[in-house]
């Protein structure tokens, strides 16, 4: 793929500063960048680009100083050249079709246009939509469906009944509606409750590797549009998180929580089960979330707090030996007092 820089600045809707006919012939970081490539900063990352060996770079429309190297001005570089990335990079591709080493069950309904690759086992009853692709070893239980133009990565899980919407990514390893982690204990003895509800990812989800959605005890888990979930990340059972969520690495979220839409969890976060945690909401990485939070907070740390209370806190700790010093220091004087 090669491309004039004016084809480029077209395409991404920015106003070029540099020679038109440049042609360039990839996309990388700015690290690896060379005189063919074009690569993408942010303003903190300017003076970094302006060194760099590329051949052009896509700044942000509000930098102003004098950029030694062919620009492309865009209102946002990361969207901009997350387009040249799909333009640049072909996508990957498979021959439509179910490979005959893949299993399909009885009374499976399969729509048109799809990729179900070798390996792959699609049990009784099972609905899978037009345009889906499902990779070797994925499994999809007896009566769960599969919306159209979803894509189901390598060994993934859907479990029997579960719901899984249009145009969904699950990456390899992810287990959708395994069984809920629900006990009662007698005398020592823990007896496991039936859970026999399902879990229902709604449209434009994207599930990380290895996470896992719990189902419900009764019900369901339900995953709200847009929801982006990182690697490695838990979702207890009854859980119903809210729309566009972003929810990154190793976030463990226990059963029964609802989540408003836009809230962001930072990595390692973690809550308590049966809050409600509001809307358009962040909270930063390794917070602890024990209890209700309201709209449009911003929290960090155990318990989670305001922010800014969570940074003075942060602040004193790092006094806290100097603090034991002096006291030490006070206490040896008032006793020489006392003993005068």
């Amino acid at each position: 793929m090669k491309m004039t820089l004016q084809d480029i600045a077209n395409l991404v809707g920015g106003r070029l500063a540099g020679e038109p006919d440049l042609v360039i012939s990839s996309v990388n970081n700015i690290e690896g960048a060379d005189k063919d490539t074009i690569t993408f900063a942010d303003e903190a990352h300017v003076e970094e680009a302006a060194k760099s060996k590329a051949g052009a770079v896509l700044l942000p429309n509000a930098v102003s100083v004098d950029f030694p190297l062919p620009a492309i001005y865009v209102e946002n570089p990361r969207a901009a050249f997350a387009v040249l990335l799909t333009t640049f990079i072909p996508p990957i591709s498979h021959e439509k079709g179910v490979s005959p080493a893949a299993h399909i069950g009885q009374d499976v309904v399969i729509g048109e246009g799809v990729t179900i690759l070798p390996f792959a086992y699609i049990d009784d009853h099972a609905v899978i939509g037009d345009r889906v692709i499902i990779y070797p070893h994925v499994y999809v239980g007896q009566y769960a469906t599969v919306d159209n133009d979803t894509t189901l990565y390598s060994s993934v899980t859907v479990r029997e009944h579960c719901k899984v919407g249009k145009r969904v990514i699950v990456h390899s390893s992810a287990v959708i509606g395994a069984d809920g982690f629900g006990f009662t204990t007698k005398d020592g003895v823990h007896t496991k409750v039936p859970q026999v509800g399902n879990v229902v990812l709604e449209d434009d989800v994207e599930i990380g590797a290895h996470a896992g959605i719990d189902r419900a005890t009764i019900g369901s888990t339900i995953i709200g549009h847009g929801t982006k979930i990182d690697n490695l990340v838990h979702i207890g059972h009854n859980c119903h998180i809210g729309p566009n969520n972003l929810i990154v690495a190793q976030v463990g979220i226990s059963g029964s929580t609802n989540t408003g839409s836009n809230v962001t969890f930072g990595g390692q976060t973690g809550t308590v089960g049966h809050i409600d945690i509001g809307g358009n909401s962040v909270f930063a990485a390794r917070s602890g979330i024990i209890g209700n939070t309201p709209e449009g907070v911003f929290y960090a740390g155990f318990p989670a707090r305001p922010h800014q209370e969570w940074l003075r806190m942060q602040a004193h700790l790092q006094k806290i030996s100097d603090m034991s010093k002096k006291l030490k220091a006070m206490e040896k004087k008032i006793k020489e007092l006392e003993d005068k």
